[in-house]
């Protein structure tokens, strides 16, 4: 489901570029969570997030909305742009998952690699 997701965010006009995986969930086993980069001039709030979530309930079945999103400058792609979300993973993974509206800044390659995290 992860690319039919994405496909629906993209289609946001605040939504500058997405990556989408699952990550685990105590109540419902997996969830969908949506790491958003935003285009200039659109602000990464909480109601940001309701407001994409919302769009994604309207435009694809309201089951597939990210439960989470969080808001990062940019995606780990490969050398020929292809989305990395094997870190997608590492970092949700690392961070033991995370509320919803938690957001950060800076490249998760970095972020990854050991470096502070940073919230906006």
């Amino acid at each position: 489901a992860s690319p039919e997701v994405e496909a629906a965010l993209l289609e946001h006009p605040a939504v500058a570029e997405c990556g989408v995986i699952g990550v685990a969930d105590s109540e419902r086993g997996q969830i969908l969570k949506a790491f958003v980069v935003l285009n200039p001039g659109h602000i990464g709030d909480a109601a940001k997030i309701g407001e994409l979530q919302a769009f994604v309930k309207n435009s694809i079945a309201p089951s597939k909305y990210p439960r989470q999103i969080e808001f990062v400058d940019k995606l780990p792609r490969t050398e020929t742009g292809k989305l990395q979300r094997f870190k997608l993973k590492d970092v949700a993974a690392a961070r033991g998952g995370s509320t919803p509206g938690n957001t950060w800044s800076g490249d998760l390659a970095a972020q990854h690699s050991g470096a502070t995290l940073k919230t906006r």
